[in-house]
């Protein structure tokens, strides 16, 4: 399952330290993206990916200080960071050889 967060600059700290100060919700996978450089938005973007008790708690812990984001938005956002990270293997690939 994998939720996308949209978090307001001056929440991004909270929102952080919610998340990963969790037991339950750190063993998700957790992303922070500077929203800017996805979609043009201010504040950041966090991918949650885990299991459903994961992502429903962390959605619960970060209720007042994020916005879940949906549809096209969701997409975009998750397939520019999937598009970043297989740049980054590629690019790490071509350094080792």
């Amino acid at each position: 399952m994998e939720i996308v967060l949209h978090v307001e600059k001056h929440n991004y700290h909270k929102v952080r330290e919610v998340l990963l100060k969790d037991p339950v919700i750190s063993l998700a996978s957790i992303t922070f993206r500077e929203a800017k450089a996805l979609t043009g938005k201010d504040g950041y973007y966090c991918v949650i990916s885990g299991i459903e008790e994961q992502c429903k708690k962390a959605m619960e812990a970060a209720k007042d200080l994020a916005k879940e984001v949906e549809k096209e938005e969701k997409d975009k956002v998750i397939n520019k960071i999937k598009e970043e990270e297989e740049a980054a293997k590629k690019g790490f690939g071509a350094i080792i050889g």
